[in-house]
């Protein structure tokens, strides 16, 4: 199931459980973790893009490996709302990911990056480092973005 209500993914989850937070580039796949109780999101590392195969092959190892329930998936869209090319390879990626067979929440993704670079320039983070973590910490904004989402409904 991919979806982009928070509600209908909740009722897909009613136990609740671990989620996967994911900001999907070119390059790398930003991850972060967040508690059963839908708390907290931590980042979680980076995935080194490569081919489609390898990727959803890592993808699925840290899925066993943490027991995660579901995925919330950032969704690139213009600051109008609408969607990009980058949208519509998110949305393909989405369904490439679907036979994994756990629920997915496609989540706006708007301003996350800006967000935590924000946040890493105001820490005095060097721009290296920043380089480093901007991923994994963007995945952990949009996990906790989502999180809190489900929290109030």
């Amino acid at each position: 199931m991919i979806t982009l209500s928070a509600p209908d993914f909740r009722a897909a989850l009613p136990g609740g459980g671990r989620l996967i937070g994911l900001d999907l580039g070119t390059k790398t796949i930003g991850t972060a973790l967040c508690d059963a109780g839908w708390s907290f999101a931590s980042p979680a590392g980076t995935i080194r893009r490569t081919k489609f195969t390898a990727d959803k092959a890592a993808l699925v190892r840290l899925i066993a490996a943490e027991r995660v329930a579901g995925i919330v998936l950032g969704l690139p869209l213009n600051l109008d709302g609408s969607e990009s090319p980058r949208s519509q390879s998110t949305r393909a990626f989405a369904r490439n990911i679907a036979d994994l067979a756990l629920p997915l929440l496609l989540w706006d993704e708007r301003w996350s990056t800006q967000a935590v670079e924000r946040m890493m320039i105001d820490a005095d983070i060097s721009r290296a480092k920043r380089a480093e973590r901007v991923d994994t910490l963007a995945a952990a904004h949009i996990l906790q973005g989502a999180i809190d989402a489900l929290a109030m409904g």
